[in-house]
């Protein structure tokens, strides 16, 4: 049997960190949304006054609009920033009502600041024309002109606060929001993940000693009549105990390394049973490279010993079949023992080591899987196994189909 590649098992757990802000993306929103809110705006003023039979320049209606607009995309960022650090709560919402309104008015005086840097600051009745709120219409000197930045910010404290700042803020609520949710999506698959994987730990954990104690329990019924074949048998047994520390904590192997798996334990099972033992391998050469579950096999073969093969003076036969049919991995384990006509506690369904392999089967492929237990004419009994059909290097290029029951 030729030895598989190893790989991962069945479960992987992102432990991937939040997605960091890229506050690149949001400078060039910003200068995006308001660029458009800009154009939108000159065209609109330019109408107007063309209406009115005043056409102004172009590039004067341009200088306006920006000189009013263009600081609110400088100032957006930062106020992003800050409602995204400092969310609104509602067990505090004086105190960030309170925050809020001193940031705005911050806003505010930044963005009539900016303004006043502009030639389009305000509008001078007398001389009809524009002016900054920095320097001396004359001489072009650095002067404040403290009356330009009061009326200013009287004439835009409330629109900047209840437009663009509000906007500003809900839209960094929502974003917040939206980031939050996220992260606890991701937390609760990551937990889902762990949570399963320590489930599958504790079912294949429930197999690893069972399997033991029932070897060991073959190995014991020899010490006193044939010690030479209880040290065959002690010696396969290291030899399944060293495969099983190499899969360590793996929940899917290979097919093939399952079957090697399974071989050496039919050679335990062979020195106490000799001749009345025999196996058939009917295995399909393009199912060797399939995932399945480790140590999925063992229990049915121990099943079939035990409620078939042990029952039996001569002529126990174990077929083992796998084939690959309509993106389905279909596995089965039969015996020609007497069976389980009568629905008694011998029924191989009441075993531990079958109920754990369907509850894993449940937990690695959810619905996509199926284990039926029959009786086979004229004696025997059968356990088919159905799992989805993935290969080690081909899982993209095979379907997921369901099971037939």
């Amino acid at each position: 049997m030729r030895r598989p590649r190893r790989f991962g098992g069945a479960v992987a757990v992102s432990s991937t960190s939040p997605e960091p802000k890229r506050w690149w993306l949001i400078w060039a929103i910003s200068f995006g949304a308001w660029g458009l809110v800009l154009i939108g705006a000159t065209a609109s003023i330019a109408e107007y006054y063309s209406s009115r039979g005043a056409p102004m320049e172009f590039w004067e209606t341009v200088g306006l609009e920006a000189s009013q607009i263009l600081p609110y995309a400088l100032l957006t960022p930062f106020v992003f920033a800050f409602a995204t650090r400092y969310p609104f709560r509602r067990n505090r919402w004086l105190r960030c009502t309170l925050l809020y309104l001193g940031v705005g008015l911050l806003f505010t005086i930044l963005h009539i600041t900016m303004r006043g840097l502009t030639p389009f600051a305000t509008w001078i009745a007398k001389t009809h024309t524009w002016h900054a709120a920095f320097w001396e219409p004359g001489t072009h000197k650095f002067a404040i002109s403290w009356p330009i930045l009061q009326g200013l910010f009287f004439s835009n404290i409330v629109d900047d606060i209840t437009e663009p700042y509000l906007a500003i803020v809900l839209s960094a609520h929502v974003v917040s929001f939206y980031r939050t949710s996220r992260e606890r999506e991701r937390r609760a698959l990551q937990l889902e993940g762990q949570l399963t994987k320590a489930n599958l730990q504790a079912l294949k954990a429930q197999l690893q000693p069972h399997f033991l104690f029932n070897t060991m329990h073959s190995i014991s019924a020899l010490m006193m009549t044939d010690t030479a074949a209880a040290d065959r048998m002690m010696s396969r047994l290291s030899d399944l105990l060293r495969m099983s520390l190499e899969d360590g904590d793996d929940q899917v192997t290979t097919l093939s390394r399952e079957l090697e798996f399974v071989n050496g334990y039919l050679e335990i099972e062979k020195v106490r049973y000799g001749d009345r033992l025999n196996v058939v391998l009917d295995v399909a050469a393009e199912t060797l490279d399939a995932q399945v579950p480790h140590l999925l096999l063992q229990p049915l073969v121990e099943n079939a010993i035990r409620h078939g093969i042990a029952k039996m003076t001569s002529g126990g036969e174990i077929r083992m079949i796998s084939r690959y049919d309509q993106g389905s991995l279909w596995l089965k384990v039969s015996d020609n023992g007497p069976g389980f006509s009568d629905p008694g506690p011998s029924r191989p369904n009441g075993g531990l080591g079958l109920r754990a392999t369907q509850e894993r089967l449940r937990t690695l492929y959810g619905e996509d899987q199926s284990v039926e237990i029959k009786a086979v004419k004229p004696s025997g009994a059968e356990v088919a196994i159905c799992i989805p059909f993935k290969t080690v290097s081909l899982d993209s290029e095979r379907g997921v189909q369901a099971c037939a029951s």
